[in-house]
């Protein structure tokens, strides 16, 4: 039988740990990184978040599997250490479970994505 997404999002969601942005960034001063999922055009329009690595939805995996031959090396060694995020925390949620079944079952998303940590007051570079 057919799901619909709102039924596949939550099922991941189920899944997985999920941070408000305020966590995410207490998160990532203890050494997590954060994977910013959004495509170039928007980052340079809307900002990114300092640290953050640019890991595009489209070649995901191949830059945060190690044994993939194409791992960004600012991801190497922190595999197990990955919060995602997005625009607004949906695609972020769909693309953790997508590193989950890798065996990457400790990422994480953010809670709202990149709109909830402006909305935080979080550091964004412009």
């Amino acid at each position: 039988m057919r799901r619909n997404i709102d039924e596949v999002l939550a099922a991941a969601r189920a899944r997985l740990r999920r941070l408000t942005p305020a966590e995410a960034a207490s998160a990532i001063r203890d050494g997590a990184v954060l994977g910013d999922t959004r495509d170039a055009d928007v980052r340079a329009r809307k900002g990114t978040i300092p640290g953050a690595v640019h890991a595009p939805l489209s070649v995901l995996e191949w830059r945060v599997d190690p044994d993939s031959g194409s791992q960004d090396p600012a991801l190497a060694g922190k595999e197990d250490q990955l919060i995602l995020i997005c625009r607004e925390g949906y695609s972020s949620s769909l693309a953790a479970i997508r590193l989950h079944e890798l065996r990457l079952v400790k990422t994480m998303d953010v809670i709202g994505g990149f709109a909830a940590w402006v909305a935080a007051g979080l550091p964004v570079e412009r």
